[in-house]
């Protein structure tokens, strides 16, 4: 992926090793101190490969997610100031960016539905693709082209009939491997909650998985 936008001017080794050993809570105090560039981009170029590809499977696009990905480290940028001391920067960036891409499916689902709505209400006038036309194509990408096996293939498709909210949960717990308190503080959710989301959304997605897939071994 391409972040250009947000790259910054300063080059990380003018810093010496040490900025190797500082967590990412030191990278965002010392360059909330000094103002020093490379400490802002050594945070982006840690969470480049991890966020981008929790939102690329979220949003299922891969110029959604660049754009998010942006986006969520320019507001990180903005609201600096608003980091708390003791905070952890992970859950922090995963909430952000969360929101953004939430905020972002609803937007594209709203537009949808007029787009689809204006069509249907002119459809004696218009083209007889008209319709089809105002529809994202679900021609399988180079991503899903990656995804080889037909489990892999029927999971994601099952995950894909979640919530927003039970898709989100999922991708923190099993593709980036969050601990529950650090998904607790990303989704403002009691622990407790989070660990029965997480029950409660791996028994139905077993159940789904029993009652589309009955000859097939168990996925979950």
């Amino acid at each position: 992926m391409n972040n250009a936008s947000i790259q910054t001017t300063g080059s990380i080794s003018e810093l010496g090793c040490q900025s190797v050993s500082l967590s990412d809570e030191d990278l965002v105090n010392a360059y909330r101190d000094q103002r020093e560039p490379a400490y802002f981009e050594k945070l982006v170029r840690r969470y480049e490969r991890e966020l981008y590809a929790f939102l690329r499977r979220f949003l299922g696009d891969e110029q959604q997610a660049e754009d998010i990905f942006q986006a969520t480290f320019i507001n990180v940028h903005q609201r600096l100031e608003q980091f708390e001391p003791g905070r952890r920067f992970r859950p922090w960036l995963y909430a952000i960016a969360t929101n953004k891409a939430i905020d972002l499916k609803r937007h594209l689902k709203r537009r949808m539905t007029i787009s689809l709505d204006a069509t249907h209400s002119n459809r004696d006038s218009e083209s007889p693709v008209a319709l089809s036309a105002t529809v994202v194509s679900r021609e399988a990408d180079p991503f899903e082209s990656a995804q080889k096996s037909e489990t892999k293939q029927r999971v994601c498709d099952l995950l894909a009939r979640q919530t927003e909210s039970t898709q989100v949960l999922l991708d923190m717990v099993f593709y980036q491997g969050m601990k529950y308190s650090d998904i607790s503080e990303a989704l403002g959710i009691p622990i407790g909650t989070v660990k029965s989301r997480v029950f409660n959304a791996m028994r139905k997605l077993n159940e789904s998985w029993q009652r589309m897939y009955p000859d097939s071994p168990a996925a979950f």
